[in-house]
């Protein structure tokens, strides 16, 4: 549920008009549920469901791990709230000429893949479903025969995919302050029981915390360099990974779009500075 710093931060951008600088997004786990919402142009719309189901068992739950396998209800979360509750509007998330991308891992082999869906007909909220499945909390997810769990196992911020699709310079919203390290997971015995037959993908889960903090690194590097704008908050958000408070998640929504709102000049100049680079695109990860 860090992700609702970032519904704050994508909805000021589009307020702002900013969204339509960019020329792809790419977006992982959570950061593509409700990112996706940048190419939609849906304002409000990820922390207005978030807060009016989060307390519906059928939304995220033990209870529905319990009964699908799923922590977050798959029918609930990607057919009853996008198709009915609250409509994702395809129409102009087709029509919007931002590419929008999605990262998930691979579980034979343990790396990331990455995956246009710029047309709702290329199974898009499959692949959106994919992406946010977290290892042990989610049933792996098959499309087009191949088996995919949460796209942060192997790549939490996909900036140097980015880059080398040619979007030189990208502004970057992560959910953790400055200098933070991740630490090894305390779950590898779980892991093991549940994907022991996945041995790459185990082998992934152990070092991820050392993906993690070297992507962390080059991030900064790249800040430092001008290459890159980072929008993070100035503290731990206090925040779990699931909440079923209303007032909680709109305290960390207002957090990211207060950060966002201070960091409005910068960001102008950033993508003005980005207009002048002849054949350069612009990333939003």
């Amino acid at each position: 549920m860090r992700g609702m710093f970032t519904a704050g931060v994508i909805d000021v951008l589009m307020e702002e008009g900013l969204d339509r600088a960019f020329d792809g997004a790419i977006g992982v786990s959570a950061g593509a549920a409700y990112g996706c919402n940048i190419k939609s142009r849906q304002i409000g719309r990820a922390i207005r469901y978030n807060k009016r189901y989060c307390r519906d068992w059928h939304y995220a739950s033990v209870r529905s791990l319990l009964l699908t396998g799923d922590l977050f209800n798959v029918k609930f979360c990607y057919h009853t709230i996008p198709e009915e509750l609250d409509p994702f509007d395809e129409e102009t998330y087709v029509k919007n000429p931002l590419k929008f991308y999605v990262t998930v891992t691979d579980v034979e082999s343990g790396r990331p893949v990455y995956h246009c869906i710029d047309d709702p007909a290329d199974n898009y909220l499959e692949w959106l479903e994919a992406t946010a499945s977290m290892p042990v909390a989610a049933k792996i997810k098959e499309i087009g025969g191949r088996k995919f769990l949460d796209g942060g196992i192997s790549d939490s911020v996909p900036i140097k995919y980015f880059e080398h699709k040619g979007y030189d310079r990208n502004v970057v919203v992560l959910t953790q302050p400055k200098g933070y390290i991740k630490q090894p997971t305390g779950m590898m015995g779980l892991m093991k029981t549940r994907l022991g037959n996945y041995p790459n993908l185990l082998r992934t889960l152990f070092h991820r915390h050392i993906i993690y903090n070297r992507t962390y690194s080059y991030i900064e590097n790249q800040e430092a360099a001008g290459k890159a704008l980072v929008i993070r908050p100035a503290e731990k958000l206090p925040i779990n990974h699931i909440s079923h408070d209303p007032e909680e998640l709109e305290a960390v929504y207002q957090t990211g779009r207060a950060e966002t709102l201070r960091r409005l000049e910068d960001l102008r100049n950033f993508l003005q500075e980005k207009g002048k680079f002849d054949g350069r695109s612009g990333g939003l990860a």
